[in-house]
């Protein structure tokens, strides 16, 4: 009876796991279009394709799957919010995927920051991953930015470090800041609380994996961050009248589960534009 009784508690978890395995493979393509807040001259929207969290040693989707999911979409620029990899043999598995990327043709290029995990790496390899990105047409920022004209409209490009590993430096990232659009790359969405004094339009970020296992919840966030006490752990949120997003990750840490969680690919639709005459400031 007692044997019977373990093999019944295998079984089950095994079924358990499988099941929870099964979801890395159930990607979400979700779309968010960006209401501006005020009304533009000649307004101009782009497509921002969003990825985060990779994390290439719990990555089920493909590189072939991956483009197949976005191959049909009008893409402008492509956003990664950090968190590529923990090792260096996992530094080449990223050539496929960003080939896929390239294969994609943004418009207006692919840009991205680091996440807590990358800086796991020694310097030397850290270094290696970084100029594997730019060697495959991917600007990097470290606390930078940087100004595109896209249809006559300026496009400021923020790139924050990673907030939980202590490397933002809001002053760096907004230094020499021209006028227009302020979109924020960020790996961490938590330095959202650090950003009263620093206006943006919106904001990119990742990290928190909408939970990845959230059975009955994700308590295991908690440590993570006063955003995952405010219930702020994945989607559309809005802190001090400015909008954020995170990202639920295409990838995952730890082990290659999810419970109540999915795999997200997101492309936001932003309007740039200069402020109409009755509502500039």
């Amino acid at each position: 009876m007692k044997f019977f009784i373990i093999l019944i508690v295998i079984l089950m978890v095994f079924y358990f796991l499988r099941k929870a395995n099964k979801n890395t493979y159930n990607v979400n393509l979700n779309k968010i279009k960006v209401t501006p807040t005020q009304e533009f001259v000649n307004p101009a929207q782009i497509n921002v394709l969003h990825l985060s969290d990779l994390h290439l040693e719990n990555l089920s989707i493909t590189p072939e799957e991956l483009y197949n999911k976005v191959k049909d979409e009008k893409v402008d620029i492509i956003a990664i919010t950090g968190d590529f990899l923990d090792r260096k043999r996992s530094i080449p598995k990223l050539v496929p995927y960003l080939d896929v990327l390239n294969k994609l043709a943004p418009s207006h290029g692919i840009y991205a920051v680091f996440g807590n995990h990358d800086y796991l790496l020694r310097k030397k390899n850290f270094e290696k991953l970084k100029l594997l990105l730019e060697e495959h047409g991917v600007k990097t920022f470290q606390n930078e930015n940087e100004t595109l004209v896209i249809h006559g409209h300026q496009l400021n490009i923020i790139g924050i470090d990673d907030s939980s590993s202590k490397r933002s430096n809001l002053e760096k990232s907004y230094a020499s800041l021209k006028t227009g659009y302020k979109l924020v790359l960020t790996h961490d969405p938590n330095i959202v609380l650090e950003m009263k004094e620093y206006h943006f339009d919106y904001l990119l970020s990742g990290h928190f994996h909408g939970g990845q296992i959230c059975y009955p919840k994700p308590y295991h966030l908690v440590k993570m961050g006063k955003l995952v006490r405010m219930k702020m752990i994945k989607g559309l949120h809005i802190h001090d009248g400015k909008p954020f997003y995170i990202n639920e990750g295409l990838g995952q840490t730890g082990v290659n589960i999810r419970v109540r969680s999915n795999p997200e690919i997101t492309i936001h639709t932003l309007t740039l534009g200069e402020a109409s005459a009755s509502q500039a400031v």
